[in-house]
């Protein structure tokens, strides 16, 4: 069984060679977890500039779907590069995007017929939304979440609740946006949570904020992710998602699912909200869709998606080579990949589970799928968070050859490609159980 190799200190020579440029010459605005330089990838597995070899469960932040390089994607990409890279579907008509706008149309919950529009990018399709939410409605105000992430372009950041970070020093963002919480259920911070949390947060919306601060007549669109992504990887009590939809019926408010993360086979179907009986009015989808190239896309029902000739536009959306790389890995996803997200997803899970009963340091494990995250405290009763172990748990792991994320205060990610299989799983499951020891005791 393959292992990781890391026989260079980290970063080795050639990596701070590359990481004294990148401070020279790029952007400190980007984030970066522990000095990884990549160089190739294969599957599960990421090689550095060094030659030093990972087991990835990161799948450049759950975008490599079918795993780094599956040589179909690669296949795709190639053939249409030698006919076709760029012609602009703003203006232009060409096969690859109206079949990939068909094919996912055809996957997306519900039976009316549906439009896609392209962007190149998760941000992208969120202000699409929030810009076809206006159109549509006429209304101009919008309620999302705490601990949501949808973008960092002003209108995905304004409906951003993640860090504060990603907010500062631009104010004022878009107008009319309200946060309120999402059922934590295991933990609210806001102690808005009883046996009943689900009604309860949905209750509060209509007896409370309606009543007191937003008018519901004036609300476009609530804006939700199934299964929050950068918030912490947070699963809701079953129920939530389907009277949140219940409510929008009844105010004629838009429900809008941001499945950027989520959507695409990550949790074992196609689309997350499909676990919790919901069809969106709209969903914003990106990151697995091309399984590493960039694209964007906003679904929604015909009857919604009725704005006009150039009310918007994306000149590099849905270009040729992304629309080629997405039909093949939605190829492989339907036939085999989404099968084996499940299969390895419950894997995983189980694994870290068996490694609570002795880990007093693993808090809550959580996820669907490939989706999974684990939450790290100081005091597992109390739910004590401990973001500082959190921190070195990934950098330590990173050392030993394991690609880990975090996200939420404190909790750790799973995400690898969803062709990853059970010998890859159990070497995760080692490697994280010996860097939790090791760092948590």
């Amino acid at each position: 069984m393959k292992t990781p190799s890391i026989h260079t200190p980290l970063p080795g020579p050639n990596a701070r060679k590359l990481i004294q440029l990148d401070d020279t010459y790029v952007s400190p605005s980007y984030t970066r977890d522990y000095p990884l330089v990549a160089d190739q990838g294969k599957g599960l597995w990421i090689t550095d500039v060094d030659g030093n070899e990972f087991l990835d469960f990161t799948a450049g932040i759950a975008v490599c779907s079918t795993g780094h390089c599956h040589p179909k994607v690669v296949s795709a990409i190639k053939a249409q590069a030698d006919k076709l890279l760029h012609m602009s579907g703003t203006d232009f008509y060409y096969t690859p995007q109206i079949r990939l706008a068909e094919k996912i149309a055809q996957l997306a919950p519900g039976e009316s017929i549906k439009r896609v529009y392209f962007g190149n990018s998760g941000a992208e399709a969120v202000e699409a939304a929030f810009k076809l939410a206006r159109w549509h409605t006429r209304r101009e105000l919008n309620i999302a979440f705490f601990g949501a992430f949808h973008g960092r372009t002003m209108g995905a950041l304004s409906l951003t609740a993640s860090k504060s970070i990603q907010k500062k020093h631009y104010n004022p963002l878009v107008p009319g946006i309200t946060h309120i919480p999402y059922p934590y259920c295991y933990r609210c911070p806001y102690n808005l949570c009883h046996p009943e949390c689900d009604t309860f947060c949905v209750k509060w919306i209509e007896e409370t904020l309606f009543r007191t601060t937003i008018p519901a007549e004036e609300v476009a669109a609530i804006f939700v992710e199934p299964i929050q992504g950068e918030g912490g990887y947070i699963v809701p009590p079953p129920e939530f998602h389907q009277k949140i939809f219940e409510l929008t019926r009844k105010y004629g408010i838009l429900y809008v699912a941001d499945e950027v993360q989520s959507g695409m086979g990550r949790t074992g179907k196609m689309f997350a909200s499909e676990h919790f009986g919901v069809v969106p009015d709209i969903m914003s989808l990106a990151k697995g869709i091309a399984s590493g190239m960039p694209i964007g896309a906003m679904v929604s029902h015909t009857d919604i998606m009725n704005w006009e000739a150039g009310s918007h536009a994306s000149t590099f959306g849905g270009n040729p080579l992304s629309c080629q790389a997405a039909l093949a890995t939605i190829e492989l996803l339907e036939t085999e990949l989404m099968e084996n997200a499940v299969v390895q997803g419950d894997r995983l899970m189980a694994g870290l589970k068996e490694q609570q009963k002795s880990l007093e340091c693993l808090g809550d494990v959580r996820g669907k799928g490939l989706m999974v995250g684990a939450e790290i405290v100081k005091d597992r009763e109390n739910k004590i968070p401990a973001p500082d172990w959190r921190n070195r748990i990934l950098n330590r792991a990173f050392e030993k050859g394991l690609l880990l994320l975090g996200c939420g205060q404190n909790t750790v990610r799973f995400c690898p490609a969803l062709t990853v299989d059970a010998d890859e799983i159990d070497l995760c499951l080692t490697i994280f159980e010996e860097v939790v020891r090791e760092v948590a005791g």
